[in-house]
């Protein structure tokens, strides 16, 4: 796979290195597209700690999510997101935990949770933080819509950092 096939994960890739800083992924809804979009990327083994695609609520339990967050807020939540950024980085000792949360269709949707709706939260060890997007494609362009908001959000942290 080419840089150019993602830029957006080369971008990152080259962001991490400059800054010195290490990524870990829990990709709860895109499967590990983002993990995969970023080892395409030469020079990703330096910086990519490692990803988990944890569907399952008992597999986000047992990263590290608190069962009462899922409980209370729901698997598709801001709390949830930043839960799970939360514990990947925990539990990888990365710098950095990138996680996403969402319903990427066609099924699994509500009135309050429509399909498309994800949430990406970053947790850098002095924050954590979360971005609600909502996206209108179909399970595949939605997935690939998350993966690419998931690493401007990575670009832009790491960017943004000290």
């Amino acid at each position: 796979m080419s840089e150019s096939a993602h830029p957006l994960a080369a971008e990152a890739i080259a962001a991490l290195v400059a800054k010195g800083l290490t990524v870990a992924t829990a990709e709860a809804t895109t499967g590990g597209l983002i993990g995969h979009q970023l080892t395409g990327i030469a020079g990703s083994s330096s910086v990519f700690v490692m990803g988990v695609a944890p569907y399952w609520n008992e597999v986000k339990v047992r990263l590290g999510v608190p069962e009462a967050v899922l409980r209370e807020h729901g698997a598709v939540s801001a709390e949830a997101a930043e839960a799970l950024a939360t514990a990947v980085r925990n539990w990888s000792g990365a710098d950095i935990g990138l996680a996403e949360t969402g319903i990427a269709g066609p099924g699994g949707a509500s009135e309050e949770r429509p399909v498309g709706l994800f949430y990406i939260a970053i947790a850098d060890g002095k924050s954590v933080t979360s971005q609600r997007f909502e996206f209108k494609d179909d399970r595949s362009g939605n997935r690939l819509a998350c993966a690419e908001a998931a690493l401007r959000v990575l670009i832009g942290r790491v960017q943004a950092s000290g």
